[in-house]
């Protein structure tokens, strides 16, 4: 086959984010319904993640209707090309419900199992980080700009950012977030996939969340990779299956946090 238009397929990921952006708002500070869905943690869903879902599914079934799907709220459809949309319409959606503008959209796109594009979109500040194989970006306010890591930065001198330490649910990993949490020179919560694309921006130094699943990291990972950092699943997992994800700024502090982490 020829070689994707990683251009193409990333003005089509940004018509997805505007598309599922359109569904989703109407349900925003709206003090939607809230379903609970089972498991050892409160993990609502709303009208608002199922709209902006079959929004994008939509788009993606009219215009590349042999490409796989993975969404979090209508589960896995295959598809005949090595292509794999991965979704996430609200990531945050705690916050969601809670009327802040931390949460969302997360639109990745994986090729023959690797994840290559990857969108998060935030349509209330109007925020949109993206990154595929020739980079990573930037869009605000009209402007598009390329991102970057910041490097050089030593753990001891470190933002570091996790959505809530209570969901590190286990002993060792709540050892091994401390270890860390302990070192860096400043720790913030509550950001979700916000973190992840601070770290690309070169704003936060490391980002870091327990139990991911594919469709809360895969979308993330081309931005952070774009943008020259680096990523692990710290018990030595397979990233692309989510777990317990780590990224950093630069592949030395990576390096220093997961030997940390390991003692």
């Amino acid at each position: 086959m020829t070689a994707p238009d990683w251009a193409e397929l990333t003005r089509f990921a940004i018509a997805l984010a505007e598309a599922s952006a359109a569904a989703i708002l109407p349900y925003f500070r709206k003090n939607a319904a809230i379903e609970v869905k089972d498991g050892p943690v409160w993990d609502p869903v709303t009208e608002g993640d199922r709209a902006g879902e079959r929004a994008i599914r939509a788009l993606i079934e009219r215009h590349f209707p042999d490409h796989g799907i993975h969404g979090e709220e209508y589960g896995i459809k295959p598809g005949s090309s090595p292509f794999t949309w991965v979704l996430d319409p609200v990531d945050g959606t705690r916050s969601f419900v809670c009327g802040m503008p931390t949460w969302a959209t997360l639109i990745g796109l994986s090729f023959e199992g690797r994840p290559v594009l990857g969108l998060m979109n935030q349509p209330v500040v109007g925020d949109m980080f993206y990154g595929n194989p020739h980079g990573a970006w930037h869009a605000y306010r009209g402007a598009t700009m390329p991102i970057t890591t910041r490097t050089g930065v030593p753990l001891s001198r470190a933002t570091l950012a996790t959505t809530a330490p209570e969901l590190y649910r286990s002993t060792e990993n709540q050892r091994r977030f401390h270890s860390l949490k302990d070192r860096a020179q400043l720790t913030r919560y509550g950001g979700d996939a916000y973190f992840f694309c601070m770290v690309a921006a070169g704003h936060i130094d490391i980002a870091m969340d327990c139990g991911l699943q594919p469709y809360d990291i895969t979308p993330l990972l081309p931005i952070v990779s774009g943008a020259g950092g680096f990523a692990a699943e710290w018990t030595g997992g397979d990233l692309t299956k989510g777990g317990n994800v780590i990224t950093a700024g630069s592949q030395a502090l990576l390096d220093e946090a997961l030997a940390i982490m390991a003692h």
